[in-house]
């Protein structure tokens, strides 16, 4: 266990971190299935916008790889671009 003052409050503070980061990583994937399960563009196109700020959003503070969430991305537009 640690010792120091500091040391304490950075267990503390990143375990609430830790449970931010897992449940907005959770609630994208849910948006991304709902988001695969549509099946007219109507639905699927503002869903698609919000999902995609979403994926920047974990990008940009480290939750998922940059990479991962531009292949995400990727995918998904195809996706809803294949739809009619």
């Amino acid at each position: 266990m640690a010792n120091h003052k500091s040391s304490l409050k950075r267990i503390r503070s990143n375990a609430a971190k830790r449970l931010r980061n897992r449940y907005q990583a959770k609630t994208t994937r849910n948006a991304i299935k709902k988001l695969r399960g549509t099946t007219s563009k109507a639905d699927a196109a503002p869903l698609l916008t919000k999902v995609i700020s979403m994926l920047d959003r974990l990008a940009k503070k480290n939750v998922i790889h940059k990479n991962k969430a531009s292949n995400n991305k990727s995918k998904l537009t195809k996706f809803v671009n294949a739809l009619k």
